[in-house]
């Protein structure tokens, strides 16, 4: 690909697949930084494919330009390869065992887990392959009213009432009202 848009400079451009830029990272990086190997080489990767992906939506028309991801701003990684997960613990190839305070789900087998960061909290959530469930419907269609007095009523008959919030604080609004004119 990357010799593609030299070789034929009038012909129609290809954006280098994720493929193609890991090869290039691995040639540029690795020979000067000893860290590089000290990593997990998922991580770089699945930044890779996300970047490729982003590009590809961007060429379509479905999405504008990706933006650089800055770091300590919405801060996360993806890693697959050997996970295992423990009661309270999850165990990350290259970083070891790492505590959580939630317990965790039994008897799952992730193929991939994506680290994020949010408010300075550090966040685990997994990938994991399952069978569909295919569940019987009784009504193939529903029709739904939305009305004043209730939420919405089905075509089946059943009724959402709304939260009714008004009329629940409505004396806290009235007595509220009252000292904001004194």
């Amino acid at each position: 690909m990357l010799t593609h848009n030299s070789n034929n400079p009038s012909g129609k451009l290809k954006f280098p697949t994720s493929i193609d830029l890991h090869k290039l990272l691995v040639a540029m990086v690795k020979p000067n930084n000893y860290w590089y190997y000290e990593v997990s080489k998922t991580a770089p990767q699945y930044a890779l494919r996300y970047l490729s992906s982003a590009w590809k939506r961007c060429f379509s028309k479905v999405s504008g330009q990706p933006r650089f991801k800055k770091k300590g701003r919405d801060d996360s990684f993806t890693l697959d390869g050997s996970i295992s997960v423990g009661f309270n613990q999850i165990k990350l190839p290259r970083i070891g065992w790492i505590k959580t305070y939630e317990i965790l789900p039994d008897n799952i087998n992730p193929k991939s887990v994506t680290i994020s960061r949010t408010s300075n909290r550090w966040f685990v959530s997994f990938k994991e392959e399952r069978e569909c469930q295919i569940t019987e419907k009784p009504v193939d269609v529903v029709g739904v009213d939305l009305g004043i007095k209730t939420l919405a009523t089905l075509s089946t008959g059943e009724v959402f009432d709304g939260a009714k919030s008004y009329r629940k604080l409505e004396s806290k609004l009235s007595r509220l009202q009252y000292r904001a004119q004194a």
